[in-house]
Order: C-alpha cells, then structure tokens, then sequence
C-alpha cells in the first residue's frame, strides 16, 4: 500500500498517466520495481509475446509463461544492474529512469521492442536476393488499483498496443519466394506502417475469489490471434504459419494483423482448468491494409454485411512432477461469417459462413537440475549457546534450463470452396540453455504442413510444408540476434514454383 505521503502528491502525476494512456505517447518499457519493497511489480496482462527478447519460464503464455525476473548479485554496479536488466530504458539512477519506475509504481507501465531481420533467399523460382524487414511494437497499460491506491480495483486494468511495420517493398521476401500466403518467410508483411493493434478494458477478479484471476472480461478493439491459440514459444520463429496463422489463418481473417471490436470472458474453474469465450464482429475486408489507425472498418455505409465471429476454448495447464513441468493443453471451435452467405472465401466465393477446431498440446518435457532449499540452521550467539530465532529457510528456485515442445491440429471440415486448408499441424522444441555457460539462450526447430482442399484448383494443389531453425544469443538482460534457416518444400502447393531456402538472422530489444 502506498503512503498517505505519496497519495498527497500533486494531481498532476495523476493526470499524467492517464493523458499518456490516451494520446498513445509511450517511451516504451517493461515494468520497473516499485520504491517500496513490500509493493508488488505489476503484473503483465494478457497474452505475453517471446518478441520482447525475456527468457519465458514456461510454455502457457499468459497464465504461467512470465518473463524471467533477472536477479541482482551483490556488489553489482548500477551499470551492470542495466546492462543485465529488462530493458534498453529501464533502470534507475537517472531522472528518465526514476520517473518511470515512480510511474509503475502508480498503475502506469510500458512495453515495447524493436526487431528488425534479414532474409537472405539462397534458392527460389526467382533465384536468391537478401531483404531487411522490421517492426515496433509498443504499447501501455493503467491499472485503476494502483492508481487509486484501492485493493478491490486491482483487476480493472486499461491497455493499449500499438505497431509499426515497414512497407518498403524492398523488405518483401514472400513475393520473391512465391510461396502461398500462409507459408510466407515473413509473417511481418501484413497490416504494414502504423497501426492500432488494441485498446479497451480489463476488469478481473484478481484475488477477491478463491482463485487468483478467476474471472476476466476483456472488451474493446482486440485481436481474436492474441487471445487465442496462446503459444508464446511459436512467436520465436519468424515464418507466417508457426508465428501467427497456425492453420486457422489460412481459412479465415486470423492472424497478426487483424483486429475488431469485441469482447473475451475467462472462467478458472480449478488453478489449472478454464473456459474461456470470445464474441467478435465480422465484415468484409476484414484485412484490408485500411482498416488500421483509427479508420476502423465496420461502421461504413455498408453495416448490414457486418456479422458475427464466435472462438471459444477449454484448457488444462498443470504442472507435473517435482520439477513443475508447466503445459497448456487445449480444445477449441470458431465460427466466422456475415448475413445472407455475403463472407468472402478464399477464391472470392460467397459462402454461408466457415467453422473450424483446433487442439493444441504444448508441455515443458525437461527441467534441468534446480537449486534445493538450503537447510534451516539455528543462529548461535557468541557463547556458543543457540537462540530460539531460526533463521528463513531460503526457498528453492526452479531452474529455467530445459526442453518444452509446442504442437498444434487444427481442422476445418465443411464447404470445400470456404476453407482453403482443411488439415493443418505444427510442431517445435525450443531448449533453453542447451550450451554450458549459455543458460538463457534458445536453440529451436518447429515444421509446419498444410493440406490443400482438393478438387477445386486447376494445376491441383496438394500441400505446403516449412521448417526453420535457429538459435538466439542473449546478448544481455534486453538484447539478442538470432541466426535462422528456413525451407520451403511446394511453396504454393504445386512443382510448377520451386522449393526455397532462406538463411538470415534476427536482431532485438526490449525498450
């Protein structure tokens, strides 16, 4: 709880975070520590991206898959402390930092990175070339609890996401490969310049019932891909399937860079069990490069081909054995369509709507050794006589080194000319702190394969696989580069395009 002190500052440092909220001027960072020890640091909401660089300690995203907390070591200088820290802007020392961390410490945190990753095509149709392409992402968020210094408004929380990608041509590798839209080498190439990803409200239980967070409604402007299908450790790879369509993308309007108004309730029926519901709008030209900023679609002189666009799904996310192995695994269904059959397929087709399912199945396979807690030991005075004091047992840490696999099916029976892909899978391994002496690097390799509807193509399409590998070095607290490989086995689904192979490498920051 914060001082009668601190509540009697000026208005202004009220103010401040809100017209910060409202305006979209965010010098983007992650949270920073609170001046009272006893405060605990924001939590992050919703679903955690692997883009911001931080090591996940888990594969369930946003119920347990938290950036890793670096630690401080004794006699650390201030620069170290940042130099190994959680951000390019994050720290304390100076005006810039301390004004943020007093910032977080009423309600107001940032987030954001920069990443930016060269495409080298060894072997196309088109032959070989290189491409640069990058984004921002930034973006803030208000908890109502801490700014109003009130326990039962913890869980009413205001966000707002924004992105910027470039939309040089020059930076397009998937047009030079030719591979199907899904498949593209890029998944950074739709939605391109600035754009509105999200703004709306959080209103959560937090731990007012017997479980923590045990009801959340979400609404506002959101994005169905950020709040479903959560696989943080997919958003490693920088191929279109494995990062953002998975399958479902290919079929309808759902990927990185389509956001609509609506809606999302989760329920925890256990600490490991939820049921969690979304209710979207839907209208044509859902994708449109103009339905960014704040030209939203939907509220045009065409409102009566808007419809609906329903996802819902059901997960376990235990923890098994004494290493706590964390997974999520999950069912779900979706339905998207518009009135009177006017949704647009794939070819350009009417059809009356499209539904599809999808189980994912991700769990961490091995933990490495973690440290054991240290025995309790009675306090000795000088005499030699103990005390009856016991010193604090120091608590076990789980270590953060290990092998986690992510899997995905996703299936959309039903009108041959809606679904473009009625079988799609995916699956990866991602070990973090495979080298010695290198705990927080990832070493990573993912395949993903899409079955074409068949029948309807003149030449036939039959499918599209892709597999990429790569390993991220951990520069430091807040920065690394990736060098990856990619092949692209029938990138359009025919022998008439040839396969591709990409080499390259990603770079990254936290702000």
């Amino acid at each position: 709880m914060k001082s009668h002190l601190s509540m009697g500052r000026s208005i202004v440092s009220y103010v401040l975070p809100v017209a910060v909220l409202l305006t979209g001027v965010h010098p983007v960072t992650v949270q920073a520590q609170t001046s009272n020890p006893a405060t605990p640091r924001p939590i992050p909401r919703g679903p955690i991206e692997v883009n911001s660089g931080q090591v996940l300690t888990g594969t369930t995203g946003a119920v347990s898959g938290r950036r890793a907390t670096p630690t401080d070591t004794k006699g650390e200088s201030a620069t170290e402390k940042w130099w190994q820290g959680k951000g390019l802007l994050a720290g304390s020392g100076n005006p810039l930092f301390d004004a943020r961390a007093s910032l977080a410490d009423r309600g107001l945190s940032f987030t954001g990175s920069y990443q930016g990753a060269f495409f080298g095509v060894v072997d196309s149709q088109n032959g070989s070339r290189g491409f640069w392409d990058e984004q921002i992402n930034f973006g803030s968020e208000l908890n109502f609890g801490k700014l109003l210094n009130s326990d039962d408004l913890k869980g009413l929380v205001g966000f707002a996401n924004f992105r910027y990608r470039d939309a040089f041509p020059e930076s397009n590798a998937n047009q030079f490969v030719e591979a199907n839209s899904m498949f593209s080498p890029t998944n950074w190439q739709s939605g391109t310049q600035f754009r509105v990803m999200s703004f709306g409200l959080e209103a959560g239980t937090s731990e007012l019932l017997a479980i923590k967070d045990m009801v959340v409604l979400r609404a506002g402007w959101l994005q169905p891909q950020k709040e479903f299908l959560d696989q943080p450790l997919s958003k490693l790879f920088l191929n279109n399937a494995v990062n953002s369509a998975k399958g479902v993308g290919g079929n309808i309007p759902f990927g990185s860079s389509f956001s609509t108004w609506g809606g999302t309730l989760n329920v925890k029926l256990h600490d490991t069990v939820y049921v969690k519901n979304g209710l979207f709008m839907s209208y044509p030209q859902s994708t449109s490069s103009t339905n960014h900023g704040l030209a939203y679609q939907g509220f045009g002189p065409n409102t009566d081909l808007n419809g609906l666009f329903y996802m819902g799904e059901a997960g376990y996310t235990p923890k098994i054995g004494k290493s706590k192995l964390e997974g999520r695994y999950a069912f779900g269904g979706y339905f998207y369509g518009t009135p009177e059959g006017q949704t647009k397929s794939w070819n350009g087709t009417e059809a009356p709507g499209r539904y599809g399912f999808y189980f994912q199945a991700d769990q961490m396979l091995y933990r490495e050794p973690s440290s054991e807690a240290a025995p309790a030991k009675s306090q000795t005075a000088s005499d030699g006589k103990s005390f009856k004091e016991v010193a604090p047992v120091e608590k076990a840490s789980l270590s953060k080194q290990g092998l986690h696999t992510f899997n995905l099916i996703s299936m959309a029976p039903g009108y041959a000319k809606a679904n473009q892909f009625p079988f799609y899978f995916q699956s990866g391994l991602v070990y973090t702190g495979l080298i010695p002496a290198r705990d927080k690097d990832l070493t990573m390799v993912s395949i993903a394969y899409g079955a074409y509807q068949g029948d309807v193509y003149s030449p036939s399409k039959s499918y599209t696989a892709v597999l990429e590998g790569g390993y991220r070095f951990q520069i430091n607290g807040w920065s690394y580069v990736q060098p990856f490989v990619q092949y692209f086995a029938r990138p359009n689904g025919t022998q008439e395009v040839a396969n591709a192979t990409v080499l390259g490498f990603l770079t990254g920051l936290v702000f």
